[in-house]
């Protein structure tokens, strides 16, 4: 009888405890998801750890940039702008009173493994370690980053574990109050792609933010976060350019476009993910061509069209 009454007590702890929750979980208090609302949250801390100023933008994500401009890396006979396929970016939401940073980093292969463990030991995640481009000389790797927690805290880390490369650390001269103008027709590039772009580093760019909203942990992340896709043009003189960029796809999308580049004659270089557990899942394929800018665009904007973005 007594071990009747035993067994029949531990199996209502047991059950107790898989029904109650532990004062160890590892659940997010709601209040600390709660997204600020743009210039409330306060940037110098992460200024500071990094070494440079951010940007603003308008959803608040403060984006900060560090262009591999110490490397000459060369494809089908371009001399690659950093703006164009070489910049590491870094991007800090802000998340409460703490902040998730998501960003891309442009390393040598020699610089991988240095550069992860830097992170891994400073609590950050490491999403994705591939290519973006085939037959570049000399070879770049992208390897992407997520981290939670005090902004400046993860600023630090991301700092210390650059440190580990040959990126350039010190802050950048700030850009020239009227930029040189581009030896493109950036006119007949905003009707071709049905948008506007801008001016960067001495390349044309696009993004086109997804239409449907990308959650990752509880949080929309925007096209600032590095969710929406991103089409680049460096002019090569008589109306031709190279562009590159990626595709930011659903799984019914990534045929399609894949087709439609093909049909273009765009080179596709790569097709793989950049997050882990988002919702929905989301593919990112890369992509490389050389040729009459116009005739690109209109190669690129019929595989937009095969995707759903923000119109």
């Amino acid at each position: 009888m007594r071990t009747n009454r035993l067994s029949r007590s531990l199996h209502s702890a047991i059950f107790i405890s898989m029904v109650l929750p532990t004062c160890h979980s590892s659940a997010q208090p709601a209040q600390s998801r709660q997204q600020a609302q743009p210039g409330q949250f306060a940037w110098a801390a992460v200024d500071q750890a990094l070494g440079r100023p951010g940007t603003t933008q308008p959803d608040g994500v403060r984006r900060y940039s560090f262009p591999r401009s110490d490397l000459a890396v060369q494809l089908d006979g371009v001399t690659i702008k950093p703006a164009l396929a070489l910049g590491g970016w870094l991007a800090f939401q802000p998340m409460g009173s703490n902040a998730v940073v998501m960003g891309d980093l442009v390393l040598t292969p020699e610089e991988v493994n240095p550069v992860m463990s830097a992170l891994l030991n400073g609590g950050i995640h490491v999403t994705a370690v591939h290519n973006h481009l085939l037959r570049a000389v000399p070879q770049t790797i992208y390897m992407h980053v997520w981290g939670e927690g005090d902004p400046g805290r993860l600023a630090a880390t991301l700092k210390a574990a650059l440190g580990q490369s040959h990126t350039p650390l010190a802050a950048p001269a700030p850009p020239p109050a009227q930029p040189p103008a581009l030896d493109l027709d950036t006119a007949g590039l905003d009707r071709s792609m049905g948008k506007s772009g801008k001016a960067n580093g001495g390349v044309y760019q696009f993004t086109f933010p997804r239409a449907e909203k990308i959650m990752d942990r509880g949080m929309a992340e925007g096209a600032s976060m590095g969710t929406g896709t991103s089409i680049n043009f460096q002019p090569l003189g008589g109306g031709k350019a190279a562009t590159t960029g990626d595709f930011v796809l659903l799984a019914s999308e990534v045929d399609p476009v894949m087709r439609a580049l093909r049909s273009g004659n765009v080179e596709v270089t790569a097709l793989h993910s950049h997050m882990l557990g988002e919702q929905p899942t989301i593919y990112f394929m890369h992509f490389w061509g050389v040729g009459a800018a116009s005739q690109l665009a209109t190669s690129l904007k019929a595989a937009i069209d095969k995707t759903n973005v923000q119109r």
